[in-house]
Order: structure tokens, then sequence, then C-alpha cells
């Protein structure tokens, strides 16, 4: 390799130098969090891998995503994106199970958005090996 190659690379390298953090709030880039999850590549390990994927979806507007990790039995029949609505961010206050060993789950999360927040307990359940949403409540 020559020398005028090795000042090239530095300077230009492959990756970008900004890489923004996934809309869950993790951080990794949305490629590598949720996005994986987005394209089928894999399933969310946990409960609450699952619900951070789901928050980004409807920060993205992935209605396929959205309604592939709902359970059967609660799913409605499309989702109805409210105009104009921008997520902010989100919050993990607490989990409990929904790990590799348990068949069910909750994860309560504060998810901002401009002008307001939801607060919300949602309950997931394990659907053929996969994790999906059942429902949620508002917590006051």
């Amino acid at each position: 390799m020559s020398r005028h190659t090795q000042r090239f690379r530095r300077r230009h390298p492959s990756t970008p130098a900004h890489n923004p953090h996934c809309p869950c709030g993790l951080a990794e880039t949305y490629e590598n969090c949720c996005g994986r999850f987005h394209t089928g590549d894999t399933s969310p390990p946990t409960a609450e891998a699952l619900m951070r994927s789901r928050y980004t979806a409807f920060v993205k507007r992935d209605e396929r995503y959205l309604l592939r990790t709902w359970h059967p039995r609660t799913r409605p029949a499309r989702i109805d994106f409210e105009p104009g609505l921008t997520w902010t961010g989100l919050e993990v206050l607490e989990t409990t199970d929904g790990s590799a060993f348990h068949s069910t789950g909750t994860v309560t999360f504060r998810a901002s958005y401009r002008g307001g927040a939801l607060h919300e307990r949602s309950r997931f359940e394990r659907v053929e090996g996969a994790w999906v949403y059942v429902d949620g409540d508002f917590v006051e």
C-alpha cells in the first residue's frame, strides 16, 4: 500500500464520522440496534428489546413491523399514526420478567413527544418463540 493510499484512507473512512444513536435511546446505531429487528434479520431477545424496537418503529412509522410484533389476539387491522406527532425520547422505568427464561413480561416506560409524554405499562408474551406486544395500561 502506498503512502498516498494510507493518507487517503485516514481522511475518508469507509464509515461515516457521525453515527447517530438509535431512537430507542441505546448507544448503538439504528442498523446495529433496532434496525436489525425491523429488517427481520433477527428477533428481539427480551421483552424490553421488543418494546424499544417498537418505539423506534413508531418513530420511523414502520407499520409492517408494528403489526408483525403485535399479539394476534389484540392486533389491530392497521396503525393510524397521528399526523404531526414527533417522538423525542424513550425512558425505560421498570421491567418484570421478559427474559429468555420467561414466557411473559412487562415493561413500564415513558415515551416523550413534542408537547407531552406517554407513560405505559406494556405486557408481552412469547408466541412461537418470539416476543410480541399484547396490550398496555396507561400509568398516571
